[in-house]
């Protein structure tokens, strides 16, 4: 998973997405193999105990789930980030499909998007988030989780 962050103006905004995929090339299409597994918290989703990897860095958040073969029913990536802003991640060289909530600083669902494995087409936050929770496909489906529900754990305490 591919992390592009935005929120700059409209204008500055669409000349940088369009320019991305190339900025992001460096690092993103350097990386050969799945990053190592990353410090992990555990968050819960009413009942449901999810372990999400920790990816703060930002090379960390460029790497993401890319090159992964597995990923285990209960696992995930929280991307985290010091400010809100929008959002957006793609699945280039990503080989797993996934789902990806957008999380507000409480910890609730702003918006969920299903995502596919080797994919450009971009999947933003539908507001400014620091937050954003990849879980395999279906994950949140499956649990009834949608957009008002709330993810929790120590990323989202005061």
């Amino acid at each position: 998973m591919t992390y592009i962050k935005t929120g700059l103006p409209s204008l500055l905004s669409a000349a940088l997405l369009a320019a991305l995929p190339a900025l992001l090339a460096g690092p993103a299409s350097a990386q050969t193999g799945p990053q190592p597994k990353l410090p992990t918290t555990r968050l819960t989703a009413g009942m449901h105990v999810i372990q999400a990897e920790l990816a703060v860095q930002p090379e960390q958040q460029a790497i993401g789930m890319m090159f992964r073969r597995e990923m285990g029913m209960n696992e995930g990536m929280l991307f985290v980030n010091d400010t809100p802003g929008v959002r957006c991640f793609w699945m280039r060289n990503t080989l797993i499909p996934l789902s990806i909530a957008f999380l507000a600083d409480d910890g609730s669902i702003v918006n969920i998007a299903d995502m596919q494995p080797q994919s450009e087409q971009s999947h933003c936050s539908a507001k400014p988030v620091r937050f954003a929770l990849e879980m395999r496909q279906g994950w949140f489906a499956k649990r009834g989780l949608q957009a008002g529900a709330k993810i929790g754990g120590a990323p989202f305490q005061p």
